[in-house]
């Protein structure tokens, strides 16, 4: 389980327990926190557990230990004597006086340690050591260290090793590295730990990638190509690849499944290259980032398109595709039909392929406007208004959502005549059944 896939609230509360870890705690806690986080990732809790809310056993403070007044036993037979009750009162006296002082003396150095810690770790901080506590990319080896700690088959990372490969971030010495020297290989679900013989090493990766848009470009099923890019991204993932090459592998992977209608790989690749690009590694984002805003006008996940378009850079904002999206997302927000049908004809890029899954709900609800407005419509009008490529394609349309009620049904196509009274009901009937709630294959 990658840290890079965790939350920024996980992320953060797993630095904070960290920063609170002490040389006589740590083995326990760290014990205890791999343990939470692993049942949380069991029953898919990652994402909605209030982790700011969640404490720790092993870093509770301890409790003092209480020392009780030493009592006399029942069947204790008395003092003899004045003088020999005297004596045994100042031998219980000294006694419970020493285990006082004894307790002093521990809380007063569990404090000192607790102290002495908290210093450390402030120096660390203002140091700007690679040990610091901050959650976030560049300290992501803080939480690879959780799950290696104490387990000597595992050993942490070596961050001063001048051998050091450039393009796997975080890398260490233990790192899997392929020996397969094959281009093409069947994706297959890793069942257990990967074997160098069956992974390609990145110099092989790189001629894979080539090969695989020369067979794209001959046309070979989307299939077997989709087959391929996925146990290109699964090498990728094992040895911890994350650079320019890897972007360029999702990118490329997203628009082949946008072009054949895989909703499924698409989403994967999209939700893969939000995490690339966060971590500052270059690419198509502005591309990607018009991408997303259609994504989420498809899914009319309002809050979270709101959201995301506020957090679009000036560069991104004054990108042409960008601009498109934005305008698309103003024109449906607004019912202006007429705009969004000639801006699904200008999309640039790869556009058009994600406005596919969601133009004919737009068509519906603009048809829906048209025939409150109009008593007749013809055929011809809504074809180039709606943006349908012939006048087959637009009398199927009506047909498939019950809507084709025309004055002149026996004319041609070119001059029938669209009866508006009759299938405005018939058009609100069959926008509700239909696209009243939208499901998204692979939605991440």
């Amino acid at each position: 389980m990658s840290s890079d896939s965790w939350p920024p609230q996980l992320k953060e509360w797993v630095a904070k327990c960290l920063g609170q870890m002490t040389d006589g705690n740590r083995a326990e806690a760290q014990a205890e926190l791999r343990q939470v986080i692993a049942d949380a990732f069991t029953a898919k809790t990652l994402w909605t557990t209030d982790w700011a809310g969640v404490q720790l056993q092993s870093l509770l403070p301890k409790a003092p230990p209480v020392f009780s007044t030493l009592k006399r036993k029942m069947n204790e037979p008395l003092p003899a004597s004045k003088k020999a009750k005297k004596a045994a009162m100042q031998k219980n006296a000294a006694n419970t006086l020493d285990l006082g002082d004894q307790a002093t003396l521990n809380r007063r150095a569990e404090r000192f340690q607790r102290e002495h810690e908290i210093e450390r770790q402030k120096s660390l901080r203002n140091n700007g050591n690679q040990g610091t506590f901050k959650a976030g990319p560049q300290g992501a080896h803080l939480f690879s260290r959780i799950w290696r700690a104490d387990s000597p088959s595992t050993p942490g990372p070596n961050l001063d090793d001048p051998e050091a490969d450039p393009n796997v971030p975080n890398w260490d010495r233990y790192t899997i590295v392929g020996t397969s020297q094959e281009l093409f290989k069947d994706y297959l679900r890793l069942t257990s730990e990967p074997k160098p013989e069956m992974i390609r090493p990145y110099s092989v990766l790189q001629q894979t990638l080539v090969e695989l848009k020369n067979r794209w470009r001959e046309k070979i099923s989307y299939d077997w190509i989709c087959n391929q890019f996925k146990s290109l991204r699964q090498d990728l993932t094992v040895q911890r690849i994350k650079n320019e090459f890897t972007v360029q592998v999702y990118e490329i992977h997203a628009r082949m499944a946008l072009e054949s209608a895989d909703m499924v790989e698409y989403n994967q690749c999209q939700a893969t290259l939000k995490t690339l690009y966060e971590l500052g590694i270059p690419g198509k984002v502005e591309e990607f980032a018009a991408y997303r805003i259609l994504m989420l006008l498809h899914g009319r996940n309002k809050s979270e398109l709101n959201l995301y378009v506020g957090q679009l850079t000036p560069k991104q904002q004054v990108h042409p595709a960008v601009q498109h999206a934005l305008r698309v997302q103003r024109a449906v927000s607004m019912g202006n039909y007429h705009a969004l049908f000639e801006m699904y004809l200008n999309a640039p890029n790869m556009g058009a392929y994600i406005m596919d899954h969601f133009i004919d709900r737009e068509r519906a609800k603009a048809l829906l406007i048209m025939t409150k407005a109009y008593r007749t419509i013809t055929l011809m009008f809504i074809q180039n208004e709606l943006a349908f490529d012939t006048l087959t394609v637009a009398q199927s349309f009506l047909t498939t959502h019950g809507a084709a009620c025309f004055t002149n049904p026996n004319d041609p196509d070119r001059d029938k005549v669209l009866d508006c009274k009759a299938v405005s009901p018939l058009i609100a009937q069959a926008y509700e059944e239909r696209y009243r709630k939208v499901a998204i294959r692979g939605a991440v």
